[in-house]
């Protein structure tokens, strides 16, 4: 079975408002909500075997610290900053060619909006630093549809977070 993580930059800062949207760093809660999520699917036996993220300054931070704590290879993509469906369908598709559980880092609404079609379940809104799990039967790597595994998020384990 192919395994995909779409997982949604942690809260970035909006605090210098002369630094472009790329280049906003993560906040005080994005620097806690990242590990504690980390953790979390590293106590779920989660290892993706690529983390590929967009190469904005909060997407990159945030996949840095799960590819820390899950020991897996990180690399970014720039087709995932502002990206569509179909250019996040062809990033994940193309790694699938090569791994079996692929961890894609991005952004709202293009992470949302894929999730919902390519999954048994609607979410209508990923939050920030959810990650969401879907598993594809027979390795198909069409994305056409899969099964959601898990949706975490900060808020289920720390009801007080964002």
């Amino acid at each position: 079975m192919k395994r995909l993580y779409l997982l949604r930059h942690a809260k970035s800062s909006w605090k210098d408002f002369t630094l472009s949207d790329f280049d906003r760093p993560l906040n005080k809660r994005g620097k806690r909500d990242a590990p504690l999520m980390a953790q979390k699917l590293k106590e779920m036996g989660i290892r993706p075997d690529i983390i590929i993220s967009s190469p904005a300054k909060r997407a990159r931070k945030t996949a840095k610290i799960f590819a820390k704590t899950l020991h897996a290879a990180l690399e970014t993509e720039e087709k995932l900053y502002e990206a569509h469906t179909s250019d996040i369908k062809e990033v994940i598709q193309t790694a699938f060619e090569k791994y079996d559980a692929v961890m894609i880092v991005g952004h709202n609404p293009g992470l949302t909006m894929f999730n919902d079609e390519i999954s048994d379940i609607p979410i209508f809104n990923i939050p920030t630093t959810g990650v969401v799990g879907i598993g594809f039967q027979n390795d198909d790597t069409s994305l056409d549809k899969g099964s959601q595994l898990f949706f975490e998020y900060p808020r289920k384990y720390a009801p007080h977070a964002g």
